[in-house]
């Protein structure tokens, strides 16, 4: 399983540094996202005051409907959050 996680990223790695343009990036980079559990990210949770609530960070998809964002964080929690200002940030 480590094998073809390293395999995937690999190839996405290569394919995104042949420079066929930025809507091939954006494609490879939605791909490897998919097959290889997630992009590493941190999300940010802040009022609307700009005080930070809560944040998490690790290897995870994000979502959003018209109402709110969603994850499921490293320990297989789904994570929901309705209102506030959400920060999503790739490393």
């Amino acid at each position: 399983m480590k094998r073809k996680k390293i395999l995937i990223l690999a190839t996405c790695a290569a394919l995104a540094l042949t420079g066929c343009g930025a809507s091939l990036e954006r494609e490879m980079k939605s791909l490897c996202s998919d097959l290889g559990g997630g992009l590493e990210r941190t999300v940010t949770l802040y009022d609307y005051n700009g005080v930070e609530i809560r944040h998490w960070s690790g290897f995870f998809d994000v979502s959003e409907s018209e109402n709110e964002v969603y994850f499921d964080d490293q320990n297989g929690k789904r994570v929901i959050i309705q209102g506030g200002i959400v920060v999503n940030e790739e490393r």
